[in-house]
């Protein structure tokens, strides 16, 4: 693969996906308005520049890591926007978890300068970005998602074609609205057992042999709530952010969704004790703080 890379966001994610191709052998520029995002991507090995036209003008494809679909929109849209910068032929992989709005008006003006989109919004935190062992839910045309699955396949370990644009953003999207419910429905069922006198340790272990389990008790419970080192990378702010993006989608949907609902309400009234930059998986503790406490 002699192509250059472009990222653009240098944060956890944007900074471990490019270091991740860079240890393939791919040649990769980043980009952050952060001077300490680009400090410790240099040292990651990253070629970091210093504005978006000199990353523009080298690279072929663009990956964009960014905290928020406004941010998506302003840096591929603006006057000094990708739009305006990146020659035809480029193309624009989006792994933000952004709302379909956003990607489609993307997308359909970046169309007019022949530069393609892709939404694919990703799964696995910052250390399945540095290993490369994400997984991608991805939107967009099939020809164009075929032409950079080299690329995509160096980044992740498992991807998902869902449909055209926008359709990853709605997959993640249902993603994290089960992983922020299932994080307070093993809580809860953790201090059932507790409270019955049986050890939580070996419920959970009977739970993930068992119909119950998901990736909260496989995955968050062992390696970040029981031990409470609550250090996944991914945090508090950023899944109150998802789980509101999930509740809006339910109301222009004009769905009645209990549950997610519910989920919604007890992700925002944790704000009376746990602030955006706590851990997301430190939202057991709001069920039980002497157990996960």
């Amino acid at each position: 693969m002699n192509q250059i890379i472009g990222v653009i966001g240098l944060g956890n994610m944007g900074r471990n996906m490019a270091a991740t191709l860079v240890n393939k052998a791919i040649s990769v520029i980043g980009y952050d308005l952060s001077e300490a995002a680009r400090e410790q991507s240099i040292k990651q090995g990253i070629n970091v520049v210093h504005n978006l036209s000199d990353l523009a003008k080298q690279c072929s494809v663009i990956i964009l890591s960014l905290p928020k679909a406004e941010h998506v929109e302003a840096v591929c849209l603006n006057e000094n926007g990708l739009v305006t910068l990146l020659p035809s032929g480029t193309t624009i992989i989006d792994t933000t978890t952004s709302v379909p709005e956003t990607s489609q008006k993307v997308a359909k003006k970046l169309a007019e300068h022949d530069i393609a989109f892709l939404d694919a919004p990703v799964s696995g935190g910052p250390a399945g970005a540095a290993a490369g062992t994400m997984s991608m839910v991805i939107g967009g045309d099939v020809t164009t998602y075929n032409a950079v699955l080299p690329i995509l396949e160096a980044m992740s370990s498992t991807r998902v074609h869902v449909g055209g644009v926008g359709a990853g953003n709605v997959a993640k999207i249902a993603n994290n609205m089960l992983a922020a419910a299932h994080l307070i429905t093993t809580s809860e069922a953790l201090t059932l057992a507790e409270k019955a006198g049986v050890d939580p340790e070996k419920v959970l272990e009977a739970i993930n042999v068992g119909s119950g389990r998901s990736g909260a008790s496989q995955a968050m419970f062992p390696t970040w709530v029981m031990n409470k080192a609550y250090n996944s990378g991914f945090t508090m702010g950023l899944m109150r952010k998802d789980v509101g993006l999930a509740h809006d989608l339910a109301q222009q949907l004009n769905l009645d969704l209990p549950m997610a609902a519910q989920t919604a309400k007890l992700w925002d009234e944790s704000r009376a004790t746990l602030v955006d930059s706590d851990d997301f998986c430190c939202i057991a503790k709001c069920t039980n703080p002497t157990l996960f406490g």
